[in-house]
């Protein structure tokens, strides 16, 4: 697709960038998906009072600019060689602002915050929502539809947009006056992201994006009008939900210099998703960077839970639907962070090999709750906790214990996935910063009894929108040339399982894996309301 200029082709390329919780990264990409340029920028959280995460809108935005320029430089390519924009973003995360100015009304409050927990325990506790589930059960039992099914199963989380917007739309005066005037425009990040590169012509999101608020009716593709009418949220702020590959258009040429199409806009887990090439029904990837997130491909239907799995769309691009099942644990890469703040380690690099240095934990379990305890147990009141300790305890241990926490949660989610979706897994794919320790690596695939594969970018965000906008512009042809540029780094086979068995666990790890379930049991409903 290269431009003829003074007779010789020059190359093209395709830019991605992911804006997540830590850290905003721009990739250039060639034809064989390799990077050539890259660029990152961290992210900075403000704690204005205790619970509350935010981000600076504009700092977002001047971060997203900057690696895009660093990273095209770094390509020693030029812009208009960039042939399309893909964006991933972080879900949940949103901010409100003026439709005529741009002026953001207050700051992003992200996907951490936990400013609306009491207003979510006090909604789902209430008679409305009980009469509703109970409505909901009756519909179900003489419609046997799935949709109703799920409405009278519904639990509210605080990792959900709803009540967090609901909180700032009382919080934030200038909020209320602005939708009366009719002047207010919602979104995630991605949406601001879009409103910003086309200087306001556009207030879209995807459906990937859309889909990981809760007010988005994945059944019916449309925003929740039934939702958003029981929570008092005013409809006409959302923006227009839209494929997720298509041209979004271009990028305003004064902020890069040439218009670049902008051909994706897919939320990170959903995009990580795309860039391990989960296309098929069963396939599973596990992303474990700040939080843990595991999805599996559940086809053209929307799965509906009982245990706290989470309906998605994982992409809409023309007439093919791609939906999700995923459940996630969030205090995974913080869990490390902070034993290395504590000088548990010096390296992270190190800690698997002081996992392995011992033969196991000495009785010791850790319980990853820094912000509380996700599916199963959705208990946000749970604590952190170290059980178990002794005066023979070692830091090797502490760390041992902390690794195996985490491939503990990875079991108990897989678990769930296996127990409710009654889809058989084709495979299993593994990505984010943490998927680089090889003892939690090799725990998980004990554990599951199966093999896991791990790819050589763990950066599968980037890469995946970075795939969808190349598809879009026939940059890359087809999803088969995607599966042929996979690299992968490595593959973990269960260890300690008859052959004959798939999905039979290492039998060594039960009483222990038993005994950290008893922990968690012990860390919940530590904070009193």
């Amino acid at each position: 697709m290269g431009s003829q200029r003074n007779g010789f082709k020059k190359e093209t390329f395709i830019l991605s960038v992911d804006v997540g919780t830590t850290s905003i990264r721009c990739h250039v990409y060639d034809k064989e998906a390799k990077i050539r340029g890259s660029c990152t920028t961290e992210v900075v959280c403000l704690y204005p009072e205790v619970g509350y995460v935010e981000m600076d809108p504009d700092a977002i935005w001047k971060g997203f600019i900057s690696v895009v320029k660093g990273a095209v430089q770094d390509a020693g390519a030029q812009m208009r060689q960039m042939e399309a924009l893909g964006i991933s973003t972080q879900r949940g995360t949103f901010t409100t602002w003026d439709r005529k100015t741009g002026d953001p009304f207050h700051n992003f409050i992200s996907w951490q915050d936990q400013r609306a927990a009491d207003l979510v325990k006090s909604w789902n506790t209430s008679c409305t929502m009980k009469a509703m589930r109970g409505v909901m059960k009756v519909l179900y039992f003489l419609t046997r539809q799935k949709r109703s099914l799920a409405a009278s199963l519904i639990v509210f989380s605080s990792q959900h947009v709803t009540f967090r917007l609901i909180s700032a739309l009382t919080q934030y005066k200038e909020v209320h006056r602005a939708i009366a005037e009719g002047n207010c425009c919602f979104g995630t990040v991605d949406t601001w992201l879009l409103f910003k590169l086309t200087k306001g012509r556009i207030h879209a999101t995807d459906y990937s994006n859309a889909s990981a608020t809760g007010l988005f009716d994945s059944y019916q593709m449309c925003w929740s009008e039934f939702l958003c009418c029981l929570v008092s949220v005013p409809v006409s702020i959302l923006p227009q939900v839209v494929d997720t590959g298509q041209d979004f258009g271009s990028t305003d040429p004064s902020i890069f210099g040439v218009p670049i199409p902008i051909m994706s806009v897919i939320a990170d887990q959903q995009a990580a998703m795309f860039g391990e090439c989960c296309f098929d029904v069963g396939d599973v990837k596990i992303t474990m960077g700040t939080g843990t997130f595991m999805d599996i491909n559940t086809g053209s239907k929307p799965h509906t839970s009982v245990a706290g799995l989470y309906p998605l769309v994982g992409w809409k691009i023309g007439s093919e639907v791609v939906y999700l099942a995923e459940g996630n644990s969030a205090d995974t890469g913080t869990a490390i962070k902070w034993a290395q703040e504590l000088e548990l380690f010096s390296d992270v690099q190190d800690t698997s090999a002081m996992a392995y240095s011992i033969s196991d934990s000495d009785g010791v379990c850790f319980v990853p709750s820094f912000s509380g305890l996700q599916a199963p147990l959705n208990d946000p009141k749970a604590c952190a906790s170290f059980m178990g300790l002794k005066p023979s305890t070692t830091k090797s241990h502490l760390v041992r214990a902390i690794l195996e926490s985490v491939a503990f949660r990875n079991k108990q989610m897989y678990e769930i996935m296996l127990r409710e979706t009654h889809i058989p897994i084709t495979k299993i794919r593994v990505d984010g910063g943490v998927s680089s320790n090889d003892f939690i690596m090799q725990l998980t695939a004990d554990l599951f009894g199966r093999k896991v594969a791990r790819r050589q970018h763990c950066e599968m965000s980037c890469l995946g929108a970075a795939f969808v906008a190349g598809l879009g512009v026939g940059f890359w042809r087809s999803r088969e040339e995607l599966k042929k540029l996979q690299s992968t780094d490595k593959v973990f086979l269960p260890r300690g399982t008859s052959s004959k068995h798939a999905d039979s666990p290492n039998r060594e790890y039960i009483p222990i894996l038993q005994s950290w379930e008893k922990a968690l049991r012990r860390s919940m409903n530590w904070y009193k309301p």
